[in-house]
């Protein structure tokens, strides 16, 4: 090939190149957008796990920008500090703010189905529970439950097992239930108002001071190192468990969905492995603390700890299977995440009978 001919097919080749890489240069130039979000939280400032700490929402914010290197920047906001503890729905909703964390059962009024997506008494435990989220069909309902709200909803962190709660006065029969004032929150509470007990959502940081003055007579929030850093023991010695109520527990991340859909497919990726991260860290976090803290209440701090009855326990299952039937024949959504988690929930079982169940029973 002499010189010209080179010359001129080399000037080919490259404007080719340019030709085919512009696409390319202009759709990574656009990758590069930065997006600046403000994330709301149903919990008070410096709450552990709810707010700081290892797979905390203020971790879950550290993790995503440093996994999109500054492209996606999340400003963390407790309860009080932007809007109200219990406002976060209405602010993603409504574009005020772009994210919120908290508990899907906070939104029961709104939607009652939303409570299957933080924990169902007597239903699914931790690996049940994001079995069916993950591989059961359970985010997919999700989803499709919160699209005319202009919502997306991904789980961000879980408790595992929470304790029944602290109560003034021991609970020996059902009786001891009848005109109860008692905090807790989403389904349990319904089953709880059908025993006779006055239940009373109240945000975290609200419950001491209204156990201590009487206002209440029970309430219910996490486990031992979370209970213990509100003070509950000191309104109330007598702790509950068994774990009925609440035998797994999802913190809920919520993002606006014009929002989530403008993002480009890396972030919406970071954003589901920094909150996939966010679950196993804090259910390893509390798993690891909760021992410690209920030896330290019970040996220093005179709590005493035990299960409930085991014929309270028993009528509560009761209860329990007649609401969630009732609730789910009341309401059309509600029905189908109940079908869908209860033939979940059975075919679960019928493998936890032959795995887990014979281990801890060992």
């Amino acid at each position: 090939m002499n010189r010209r001919k080179f010359l001129g097919a080399a000037l080919a080749s490259t404007t080719a190149g340019i030709a085919l890489g512009a696409p390319a240069i202009a759709t990574a130039a656009a990758s590069k957008e930065t997006f600046n979000l403000k994330m709301t939280n149903a919990y008070p400032p410096g709450s552990p796990f709810y707010v700081q700490g290892p797979g905390s929402p203020m971790d879950f914010c550290k993790k995503v920008g440093e996994m999109s290197g500054g492209r996606l920047n999340i400003s963390h906001f407790a309860a009080g500090e932007l809007i109200p503890a219990l406002e976060g729905f209405n602010a993603v909703a409504q574009g005020t703010v772009e994210m919120n964390a908290a508990n899907a059962y906070f939104w029961a009024g709104k939607i009652p189905a939303a409570q299957f997506f933080t924990t169902v008494p007597f239903g699914l435990n931790t690996q049940g529970m994001m079995a069916w989220l993950y591989q059961g069909g359970g985010l997919k309902l999700w989803h499709e439950l919160y699209e005319p709200y202009g919502l997306v909803a991904f789980p961000m962190g879980n408790t595992g097992v929470q304790m029944t709660g602290w109560f003034r006065e021991p609970i020996e029969t059902l009786k001891d239930l009848e005109g109860l004032k008692m905090r807790i929150p989403g389904l349990a509470g319904k089953v709880y108002s059908e025993l006779g007990v006055t239940v009373r959502l109240l945000p975290g940081g609200e419950i001491f001071p209204a156990l201590e003055r009487g206002v209440i007579d029970a309430a219910e929030f996490v486990g031992p190192y979370q209970d213990r850093r509100l003070g509950l023991h000191k309104a109330a010695k007598n702790y509950y468990t068994t774990g009925w109520h609440e035998p797994t527990n999802v913190t809920e991340l919520l993002i606006n969905k014009k929002v989530w859909d403008s993002m480009p497919k890396d972030l919406q990726m970071i954003i589901q492995l920094a909150a996939q991260a966010s679950v196993l860290e804090s259910l390893s976090w509390s798993e690891a603390n909760n021992s410690d803290a209920l030896k330290d209440l019970v040996e220093n701090e005179g709590v005493i700890a035990k299960p409930l009855p085991a014929p309270i326990v028993s009528r509560l299952k009761e209860v329990t299977a007649d609401t969630l039937l009732t609730m789910a024949n009341a309401d059309a959504q509600m029905k189908t995440v109940y079908d869908s988690y209860m033939a979940f929930k059975d075919k679960h079982a019928s493998w936890a009978a032959l795995s887990e169940k014979p281990l801890l029973n060992m």
